[in-house]
């Protein structure tokens, strides 16, 4: 895949063809291929064109250099977006949620490798698709806890539908989990050694997609989450986040260290990460996406999204300053609020059925 990589002084993402196969390249390898508004719309227009190209018979995603497919979306950008008390942030969702939504019904196979780091909106243009990759040196996450957010692009509807109570306790702590564990949670689908996947997209070139992935995957080594799915499910029963890290901590060892790690992301996203959660079973990609929607302007507008881009990104002193500062302070009415109807700017994505994931 090398003659697909560019320099940082090339556009930020790639489109080509390869044979049957068209290819697309997030190309900012210094950012980890952090994704900007202008990759989102380049992507959501060129796979727009190849669904309906017949020479296009299968969609491969994948990034340039060795770091990673996606770090997510530029929360830089975000950071300065909101001091601004600017719009761009809005704007940008509502290019990168349809986009979400196309790959997620794509009508073709859209083979997504995951290599390396996969967090936030990386997972979105990436897990939805139909054919999931992982390597040896995966790592994919929901982290936005941390940063005083919720798992976003079609994250709370993917995580929902992990065995168990698994995409929970992925949700809540925002832990970066290995390719074994992406399996387990049904974020993927097959495991190939990272030295082969130049190899597998030669192939893709001309090959029946499936075929050409299950002839290249291996068997994955075991999941460490399955292996703890006992205290998890256990753990992360019912809606009440402070109900969850008691049993948590009076579960001792791995739960116990889990629960330290909730304690430490805001406080009000975990308790409305827990509810969009809840709230988004049996809801289609769009419906859930304008849910995340919702609830993502009101964190636009609240305190914690920035305080902690601040305090991981900006300033990098780990020490976010949340408010209010404790699970027990953040009362079921403030959670409610996050849900409210927008009213004329609501994210309207017209819903179809079935869906693809």
């Amino acid at each position: 895949m090398n003659d697909a990589l560019g320099t940082e002084n090339e556009a930020e993402v790639l489109f080509e063809r390869r044979g049957h196969l068209g290819v697309i390249t997030l190309n900012r390898p210094k950012a980890v291929n952090a994704l900007t508004a202008g990759m989102a719309v380049a992507m959501l227009q060129q796979l727009t064109e190849w669904a309906e190209d017949d020479a296009v018979a299968t969609v491969l995603v994948h990034g340039a250099g060795e770091r990673g497919l996606c770090a997510g979306g530029d929360i830089v950008a975000i950071y300065r977006d909101m001091l601004a008390g600017g719009t761009e942030t809005a704007k940008f969702w509502q290019t990168e949620y349809p986009l979400n939504a196309l790959i997620a019904r794509y009508p073709k196979p859209y083979v997504a490798f995951m290599d390396g780091l996969v967090l936030g909106g990386g997972v979105g243009i990436s897990a939805h698709g139909s054919i999931r990759v992982i390597t040896e040196r995966t790592r994919v996450g929901m982290p936005e806890t941390t940063i005083g957010f919720v798992p976003d692009v079609g994250g709370t509807l993917l995580l929902s539908r992990s065995p168990g109570k698994s995409g929970t306790h992925a949700a809540l702590t925002g832990a970066h989990l290995n390719g074994a564990d992406a399996l387990f949670l049904a974020l993927a689908d097959h495991y190939v050694p990272s030295e082969r996947l130049p190899d597998l997209a030669v192939a893709l070139e001309s090959e029946d997609a499936e075929a050409a992935v299950v002839r290249f995957s291996e068997k994955a080594p075991r999941s460490n989450l399955e292996e703890q799915r006992n205290w998890i499910d256990a753990c992360y029963l019912g809606d009440d986040a402070d109900e969850i890290l008691d049993r948590l901590r009076a579960t001792g060892g791995a739960a116990a260290l889990a629960a330290q790690t909730i304690e430490a992301k805001s406080p009000t996203a975990v308790k409305v990460a827990l509810e969009s959660l809840r709230r988004v079973k049996g809801l289609t990609i769009e419906e859930a996406l304008a849910q995340e929607y919702r609830v993502g302007l009101r964190f636009l507008s609240g305190p914690d999204f920035l305080e902690g881009i601040r305090a991981q990104v900006v300033d990098k002193d780990r020490n976010p300053q949340w408010n209010p500062p404790t699970l027990h302070e953040v009362q079921a009415a403030d959670v409610e609020r996050y849900f409210a109807p927008l009213g004329d700017q609501e994210l309207n994505l017209q819903s179809k059925e079935p869906n693809n994931v």
